[in-house]
Formats: structure tokens, sequence, C-alpha cells
């Protein structure tokens, strides 16, 4: 008599109610046929689905609908499962999601973001942490601003012909109105954000903080302003980020221009290559390699820039020029490239700019004042070819600066901007990765985020837009010029500053300009939470985060920054752990573009492939590295959810009715939490509880690390082999060919303790079909997705596990000897199962089982520890140490049959061997055909000749066996 430790919960109350009998499978209803079973349960669970309208089941749906997945979605929500719970204590695990621009329409990238943050939160929240994962948009300055100005235009208004309070307003009309989109859409992909702390980056609170973050650092003294070198975008007429600028490789010019030495003869010049002729006019000097004999002697002297009206420029010396560039002849132009801006800052040039900020030169080019960068580079080198001054032209692959925004080409331009001072702001945040106090996974990205961190630059922070954070900055009329201004938290503050410094009659004006919105975004850890009110209860309990998850490509972006900005005005980190996830790419490994046409859409790809089925697909990625994204990787994920729902039909239907309460009482009452309550169970059983405890204890551990990709990998594995492929198959000896009931019972008790915990561990990936499988299984009080994770630590039985596998190797010989001799598959054969005394008998207690599973003739199975009488005339197998089978041939195949194919196959293999063997015999072919060639002859005559001998072993076994047979 099986013992197991006893737990009988009281389910009287759940078994009289209506909702109750709805948790209830309907296939569990009667043990009677299973046509009539299916009619009867279909029925009664029709009518009760129709009154819970939020789940379905394997009972009447052949297939896991993927349409039901946003009323899951919306039940979960309604019942407030993603609100953090404090009921089991822990301490709470706390995410800020990446806020993704409100203009923006989701992409793949979104689609793993959202994939990992919500296995993170799904899983910790199992484990009984109070779990908080904060959502939020970012009102993207340049981004929001270019798509209200493109929609403006299609309707005839120029954002120039508003004043700035009508445009903004245009603007929130616009959020208003398709701001949510995004939202959304990240909804459809399961996100269990808590969506009642929602923010945008322009809210009144992240707003506040913004302000307070500015006049903090400026009464540091970290924030100045200045005139310096920035990237230029004169289609947006902004400054942009360096972070913001992207190079790509274009196919260009290099012009080569004359610069007449001064004083010289009209033969005596300098040459110069520049990709940029249109910046002469802002040439301040001509820089040479000081070890460059070609021009030594002109070092100290000077050249006439061409088409200036004889303007001179100094000819200069300094390592910093490539002698193997164009003719090894720099022009030195600080005003319009930031690598001659910083040469002529050390050595004390002065800076001549050109340009004006809408890209089109400035009275320095004389008559080409007016002209389009790009159309006076046209001109000029048209008048150089008139002048005599053009030398040649030629293919150059450009490195052009665009932005990431618009996609224009950057201009570098002086101008005055406000800066944050950085380096001081860095030290804290390296100091915090050297202490360990933050971890950044993979940990392959600590070097590169301490490499830009120790190289970093001032932060240019304001921006010339009219959408975004207004910057706190007044200035008092008349003294525009002064650098006078008055730093205040708002207009009451500054006019109350302006006034007391001034007198009351004082006037002021606010700056136009709004700040970089990773400047508001870089506090977004700590905003979302209250600060600056760090009294308040969400900052209390909530800040420091846990983790921040995003792409590996916006380290320097946001990640640092954060980190910088979180320790200035917190004190600490603003979350333990960094995870850096790569970039999505197509099936070929391209970066996915709409001019490549390789675009995956997310919601498409949800219609038909589900979104449990696009989570996993894009979970299995190792952490950091791109990740190619393939319609069979869908396909292939899409099956398993239709595998998973095929093994909850399975399990369903073989469980006990509804009406059967004493056959419930006892299967619920088994608990495999202990050595004595699973090691005396079955074979099969005990196997697969060990396994299935090994994998809590693994999977958990990756979870536990962010392994997320091991962790699918493992469950995958585990309940496709070892539960549907193996268990499942074997339980059905039990189920439905044995006399044992007390078998019966045990069997479905495993089906369904083995199968709730792989819901349970599956759950973080693949939540939707997860929760609709868990909701038809009966007495599940709770969702799932709040139910407490596995326990781990729970015995396993490494002898039952080396037992089965033995049992399993068994099986494969048999299988691929039937499939080598082409057994028609439901074709019965004998076996004889030879071993030692021991192994016999646990592998005879699972007679049924090896039948079942390697499609034996019950009756003519037998074991023994020798071989047996015919073994000659049978195919030997050898499946592990001390375990062998043998299969009668004349049970396989018809010998006479047989050995006919086989002879005729022979002879075609051997004509074919025999050809290969000529040609690699003939001199004209193995000296004069290619190498490769060649080979490619010798690697089949390889082949056939290993063909032939197989083929001939099998024939001359066969006749052996055909010559027995009829021997007196």
């Amino acid at each position: 008599m099986l013992v197991l430790s006893m737990t009988v919960p009281n389910h009287s109350l759940l078994l009289s109610s209506c909702s109750s009998a709805y948790r209830l499978n309907p296939l569990l209803l009667s043990r009677g046929p299973l046509r009539l079973r299916r009619h009867r349960c279909i029925a009664f669970f029709s009518a009760a689905a129709s009154a819970h309208q939020v789940f379905t089941s394997p009972a009447t749906s052949k297939s896991f609908d993927f349409a039901s997945e946003e009323r899951i979605y919306r039940w979960w929500e309604s019942q407030g499962y993603f609100k953090p719970n404090f009921d089991r204590g822990g301490d709470p695990f706390v995410i800020p999601m990446p806020p993704p621009n409100v203009t923006g329409s989701l992409h793949m990238g979104h689609a793993m973001f959202v994939t990992l943050e919500d296995i993170m939160a799904r899983y910790f929240r199992m484990k009984g942490r109070p779990t908080l994962w904060i959502p939020g948009t970012d009102h993207a300055g340049i981004a929001t601003q270019l798509v209200v100005e493109r929609m403006l235009a299609s309707k005839g208004i120029k954002r120039t012909e508003l004043d700035r309070d009508e445009f903004i307003d245009k603007v929130w009309e616009w959020k208003e109105k398709y701001g949510g989109t995004i939202t959304n859409q990240i909804k459809r992909l399961g996100a269990s954000c808590d969506w009642s702390r929602e923010h945008f980056t322009l809210d009144e609170q992240l707003s506040r903080a913004v302000v307070e973050a500015f006049v903090h650092l400026h009464e540091k003294g970290l924030i100045y302003q200045g005139s310096y070198m920035v990237n230029w975008s004169p289609n947006l007429q902004t400054a942009v980020s360096d972070l913001e600028v992207e190079y790509s490789e274009e196919p260009g010019t290099l012009y080569f221009i004359k610069y007449r030495i001064a004083g010289g003869s009209r033969s005596d010049w300098l040459t110069i290559a520049t990709t940029r002729p249109e910046t002469l006019f802002g040439d301040v000097a001509v820089a040479v390699h000081p070890e460059d004999e070609r021009y030594s002697k002109y070092i100290g002297r000077q050249v006439i820039v061409p088409m200036t009206y004889g303007r001179h420029v100094p000819i200069i010396a300094d390592k910093y020029v490539d002698k193997e560039f164009g003719t090894g002849v720099l022009k030195i132009s600080p005003g319009h490239d930031h690598n001659d801006y910083h040469l002529a800052r050390k050595l004390g040039l002065p800076i001549l700019n050109v340009m004006n900020k809408d890209g089109t030169l400035n009275e320095v080019a004389g008559l080409f004042s007016g002209l389009d960068r790009f159309e006076a580079r046209k001109k000029l080198w048209s008048e150089l070819e008139e002048t005599d001054l053009a030398v040649k032209k030629e293919s150059h692959t450009l490195r052009v600066p665009r932005s990431q925004r618009g996609g224009e080409v950057i201009e570098p331009l002086i101008s005055k901007q406000w800066f944050v001072t950085m380096e001081p702001l860095a030290e804290k945040a390296l100091q915090v990765v050297e202490e360990g106090k933050l971890t950044i996974l993979p940990e392959r990205f600590e070097k590169t985020y301490k490499h830009w961190l120790i190289n970093i630059k001032d932060w240019c922070i304001s921006r010339q837009l009219w959408w975004g954070h207004r910057i706190p900055v007044w200035y008092v009329v008349g003294k525009d010029g002064d650098g006078e201004y008055i730093v205040a938290r708002n207009s009451e503050e500054a006019h109350a500053k302006a006034r007391e410094k001034y007198g009351k009659s004082v006037e002021i004006y606010q700056d136009p300009d709004v700040l970089d919105t990773w400047f508001s975004s870089g506090l977004w850890p700590f905003s979302t939470l209250g600060w600056p009110d760090v009294s308040s209860e969400d900052f209390k309990q909530f800040y420091p985060t846990t983790i921040l998850e995003t792409g590996h490509d916006i380290l320097f972006f946001w990640v640092a920054r954060m980190v910088m900005m979180g320790i200035e005005f917190t004190g600490t980190t603003p979350f333990s752990f960094v995870y850096l996830h790569g970039l999505i790419r197509d099936s070929q490994g391209r970066k996915m573009s709409k001019t490549l046409g390789n675009v995956i859409d997310p919601i498409d790809t949800i219609k038909e492939y589900g979104t449990d089925a696009l989570r996993f697909t894009l979970s299995l990625g190792t952490a950091g590295q791109d990740l190619n994204l393939s319609t069979e990787r869908l396909t292939s994920n899409k099956a398993f959810t239709n595998k998973l729902w095929n093994a909850g039909k399975f399990v369903l239907q073989n469980l006990p009715s509804e009406s059967e309460r004493s056959a419930w009482d006892s299967l619920l009452a088994y608990k495999f939490d202990a050595e004595d309550s699973f090691l005396n169970l079955p074979l099969p059983e005990c196997w697969v509880i060990s396994k299935l405890h090994e994998l809590i204890d693994s999977v958990t551990t990756s979870y536990d690390k962010f392994f997320f990709g091991d962790a699918g990998r493992e469950i995958y594995s585990f309940f496709w082999g070892d539960f549907a492929d193996w268990y499942i198959e074997a339980s059905k000896t039990r189920l439905y060919h044995s006399e044992n009931e007390s078998a019966a019972v045990i069997s479905k008790t495993v089906l369904l303790y083995v199968f709730e915990n792989i819901l349970k561990l599956l759950h973080p990936f693949m939540p939707f079909v997860t929760e609709e499988l868990w909701q038809a299984l009966p007495y599940r009080r709770e969702a799932l997705m709040v139910s407490p994770w596995p326990r781990t630590s729970l015995p396993r039985d490494a002898k039952s596990i080396k037992r089965f596998e033995n049992l399993q190797a068994l099986t494969r010989s048999i299988r691929n000897a039937r499939a080598e001799y082409s057994v028609e598959p439901a074709k019965r054969i004998s076996a004889y199962i030879v071993a030692a005394t021991d192994v016999l008998g646990y592998i005879s207690e699972e007679k049924q089982v090896l039948a079942l599973l390697s499609r034996l003739d019950l009756q003519n199975v037998h074991f023994r520890e020798s071989p047996p009488d015919y073994a000659e005339q049978s195919v030997h197998l050898v499946a592990g140490e001390g375990l062998e089978a043998y299969l009668p041939l004349a049970d396989m195949v018809d010998i006479s049959a047989e050995v006919q194919r086989l002879s005729k196959r022979l002879s075609k293999m051997q004509s074919e061997y025999d050809t290969l063997i000529a040609r690699l015999s003939a001199p004209s072919f193995v000296e004069k055909a290619p190498d490769e060639v060649v080979r490619g002859v010798r690697e089949k005559a390889n082949e056939a000749e290993e063909k032939i001998a197989l083929t001939r072993n099998r024939l001359s076994l066969l006749q052996s066996t055909a010559t027995a047979a009829t021997s007196p």
C-alpha cells in the first residue's frame, strides 16, 4: 500500500457553487465512454464559460484562441494583480520601465524590453515579493515636435505662424489623441505594470522634479552657460546631443584645391584635400605634420584662402595632421569641425563662423552669402574651376553625421548653450560599480560603461525647441548680453529675486530653450516615485529600485545618466542591477529597416502566432547579444503553445469528474514534498517527479541570475521531452491498459502535480496560455500569476532517474531498429530483453510501458539473463552497459521480400560505387579536375563503400535467418 502524506482541504463550498463548477474542467465529470463524456462535459462547460466570459478550456477549444488574450489581460488588471502586494512580506522588487516615446508605435525593440521586464515582474511576484513595475512615456522633445510640425504642414500651417503657446496647445491636442497608442500596444504584450502609477515626463510632479534638479545642479556650480561647439540640426533649428548623432558610411567627394603661398610665384601653392569646400571661408590656418619633409620649408609662412579676396592665414605644424590623408595638408576651420575646434583651442587660434543656423552661409562668405550649404558647395567648386584653383575631385567614402531624429546632415557650429559639468558626477558613477553597489549584466558592458565615464565630456542640455521642459532661467530686459540671469523654480520666485536685485520696475523674460529630453528621463527612477518629496510613501517604500532593463545601445544615453543623477539627488544608486538586452535583427542578421523591407510588426505577429509564442521567441536570446528573429522560430514556438494546450487537454480528460468528491479528496491529498511520499512510486512516476524537482531548482537559479534564455530552454526541454513525449505516453498504460485502480489514481495525481508546476515555471514567459490552462484546472482558488512559486530543494531519487534513462535507451534502440527495417508503425513485434537480475527487475516491472512505447507484442516480451536460442536470427541491440535486446527478424520483416529488395539495392549501389572508383582511377580526372571536385568524388566513394558494407551485413543476416527457417 502506497503511503503518502495527507492534507485534505475543504472543497464543499467550491463544489456547490456555479463559478466553482466552471473552475472544474467538464472533461472530469464522468468516467463513462469518451464520446459521451465529451458531449456531456462540453455542454456543462459552455454554460459555465458563458457566465464567466473570461476563460476557455481545452474541453471546448481545439487550440488556444489568441483572441482571449485581451480578455485575460483585462481580468488580471480588474483584479488588481498588477499592484504591489505586501501580504507575503519580502523586499519590494521594482522595475522602472524605459519610457517609450509618446510618438511611438510598437516595434520589436519594445517587444523585447516588455517581454524581459514582464518575465522579471511575474517571477518575483510569484516569489512573494511586493512587485512594482512603473510604466510611462517620454515627451520626446525633438521627435514629438517633428511629428506635430509635419501634421500642421499637411494642413498648410507653419510652426512659425503660431506663437509658442498656440503650438504647445497643438502638441497637447495631438498627445491626447494619439499618445496612448503605444501604451495600449504594450498592454497587448501582457505587461503587468501598475497602470495606476503610469507617468508622463511632462506630468506636473515630474516637471517639478526637473526644475528642482536644474536648480540644485546650478547652485552647486555644475550648470553653466557658454558658447561652444555643438551638433546643430539646421532643419530643427536646435542643438542635438553627441549621442543622438548617427554616423553613416556614404559615397561622397574629396575636393583638391590650390591655396597659393603668400609672397610666392603663381606656381607656388599647397594643394589641400577637403570633403567640405564651403567651409574654407572659415579657415584660420593651414596645418602640416612637423616631420613631413614635403612641406617643412613652408612652415611659418602664409597662404591665401581662395575666394576670400586675399585673406592670409598661417601655415603651422602639428602632429595631429595625418600625412597619408589627401595631400597631407589640412585646412583648419574651427567653427565647423569638432577636431579643428579642439586644435584651435589648444593652439590659441581664432574661431570664425561662416554659417547661419538654418544651414545657409552668412556674410563672411561674401558673394556666397545666403546660399544653402550644399548649393554653395556646388557653386564654389564651379568658381574654383573657372579661376584655375580647382585641381581635381575624387570619389570618397564619407562618414556622414546625421540626426537620429530627423535624418538630416548635422552641422558642427559654435552656439551659446547650457551645459552640465560631468566629471564630478561621473566619478561617483564609476565608484558604485567598482564597489559592487551596481552590477551590470552582461559583465562585459562594464568596460564600455567605465570607458565612457572616464572620457566623459560636459553635457549640452539646452535645446532650441518649444516642446519640453522650459529652462528655469530668466533674463533681465536690457541686460541680455551682460551674462546676468536668474535661476528660479517658477516665474513668481524669479520676479521676486529680480525685484530684490534690480528694483520693482524690472522686466524679465524666460529663456526660450527647453532641456534635453534625457535630462528629465535621467530622473525617471526616482521622479516617478515622488522625488523631490522624499517623504512620499512610494519613495520610502520603493526607492531605490531593483533593476533597470534596457537595450545596450542606450547605456550612455540613459543608464549612465540615471546613475549619476540618482547618486547626486538621492545619495544612492537608483537601482542595484542593470540588465542590457541586444537588438532584434532579421533572420539574416540584418538590422530591421523600412528601406530593406524586413521590419516585423509585433502586433501582426501576435495576430498570427500569439503573444506567448512571440514572447517565448524573444526571451530565448542571450543577454546583451543581438537576436535574429525568423518566422521559423515563431512557428516552432506557436507549435509549443499548441503542444502545451494538448497536454492540458490530456490531463483534464483523465481527471475525476466533479461528482466524485471522494476521488478528488484523495487526489488533492497527495503531496510530494518528502522522500517517503514518492520513493515508493512506480519507476516512471518517481522519475518524472525527480526530474521536475531538479528542474524547479535549476530554473529558479536561472531566474534569480536573470539567465532567462537558459530557464526557457530548460522548461521547454522538460515539458516537450520528459513530460509530453515520455511521461504522458507512459501514463497511458495506467489509465487505459491497467486493471490496477491504485496505479491509475497515482498516475492522475502525478500528471496533475507535474503539469501545474510546469504552468507555474512557464507562466512568466507565456502568461496567457498558462493562465487559461490553470483556470481550467479544478480547485484553483487564485490566478496563476499570483500563485506561489514552486518550492525548491524538494527531494529527488537519482537511482530512479538512472533506471528510467536505461528504459529510455532501450526504447530508443528498439524504435531505431524498427525505423531502420521499415517496420509498419502499427505492427507489434516480439523482443527478448537480456540483462542482469537487478536491471531485469525494474525493467520487467514496466513491461507495459516498454511495450506501449516501443510497439512490442506484450505477450511476446521476454526477460532473461542470457541471449535467446535464435539470437543469430535476430537484430541485436545494445541499449547500455548490461542491457541488450534481441528482436526476431521474422517478426519485423517479410524476409524473402526484403532479401530481394536489398539484393537489388546492393547491385545498384555497387554499380554506382564502381563508377566513382573508375573516375578516381583515371589520371586525366585526378590530375586535371579541381581539387575540390576530386575531393568530393572521393568522399562519395567512401560513403558508398560504407553503405555497401552495411547493406551486405544486413542481407547476410536475412539470408541466414531464411536458411534457418527452412532447415528441418
